[in-house]
């Protein structure tokens, strides 16, 4: 792993990807848009890694971990990073704009990573200088406690910097599936296809939210149902993927009338305490 790692977005999924990379000995460095954000995200990430120190996860302490994180507000604090991954919202110029930021600093052998779940590296890459050092690392949040990290390899990745993506993900104690660059990759189109399936036969009235749930929890032993999963990524986060694989793939992505209304209004899920259940008192 590389002793240095740099995480451009500090929001949920950032600090998340930071903790991991912190508790597998990794020195990171999370920058952030602006001063408020990058305090946010240190106060996130702190609390993370407290909890991890609670519950025994590691044997390192609270005050070792802290050390060996630092938040910035400009990219040249990645510069010396042998790996950055980018983690901003889910947002193509977003996300070009942080990639090129990135890579101006980098040294030539560095490895640069987007965690996009939808977004076409090939697109992404096209504004890189070095695509070949350029692959996708898509994780899943909790981060903590997923034990999945999806590899995307765009058609200019270098087969080398596969090999080490996969020897990274298993040093941070989690599994890697190596898909190729196609829309939403492997995990997201799966499962956005169950989750808008499930939203319309909830907004058909079929079924409650606790029954759908249920139906894949117990009948197909799904750990968690689409709906609450949803609102565990975001209805927002679910919508934005869902209308890119809308355009790339056809209607079968058309996201519902449901999800919309539910987004328009502000009911995000897990993070605004309700979407397709009430949070506020969880």
């Amino acid at each position: 792993m590389p002793e240095r790692v740099g995480v451009i977005g500090g929001g949920r999924m950032g600090a998340g990807i930071a903790h991991a990379f912190a508790l597998a000995g990794a020195r990171v460095v999370v920058v952030e848009r602006d001063e408020d954000a990058a305090v946010a995200a240190s106060t996130r990430l702190t609390e993370s890694l407290r909890r991890s120190v609670e519950r025994g996860t590691t044997d390192r302490s609270l005050d070792a971990l802290a050390a060996a994180i630092e938040t910035a507000t400009d990219a040249a604090a990645l510069a010396g990073c042998g790996l950055v991954v980018e983690a901003v919202p889910e947002d193509r110029a977003l996300k070009t704009d942080a990639l090129a930021r990135a890579e101006a600093v980098l040294a030539p052998e560095a490895a640069l990573a987007t965690n996009t779940s939808s977004i076409s590296l090939s697109e992404l890459a096209a504004g890189l200088a070095r695509p070949g050092r350029f692959v996708g690392l898509h994780f899943f949040n909790p981060v903590p406690a997923s034990q999945l990290v999806e590899v995307v390899t765009g058609t200019a990745t270098d087969p080398s910097l596969v090999d080490d993506a996969r020897a990274w993900v298993e040093s941070l104690g989690k599994t890697a599936v190596v898909v190729r660059d196609s829309p939403g990759f492997a995990s997201s189109r799966l499962g956005v296809a169950l989750g808008l399936e499930a939203i319309r036969m909830l907004e058909e009235g079929v079924a409650s939210a606790a029954d759908i749930d249920a139906a894949m929890e117990l009948g197909y032993r799904h750990p968690v149902g689409p709906l609450r999963t949803t609102d565990l990524v975001g209805l927002d986060v679910r919508l934005g993927i869902a209308e890119e694989l809308h355009r790339e793939l056809g209607d079968r992505f058309a996201p519902p009338d449901l999800l919309r209304r539910l987004v328009a209004d502000g009911h995000l899920g897990r993070k605004s305490g309700r979407g397709f259940y009430e949070w506020s008192e969880q």
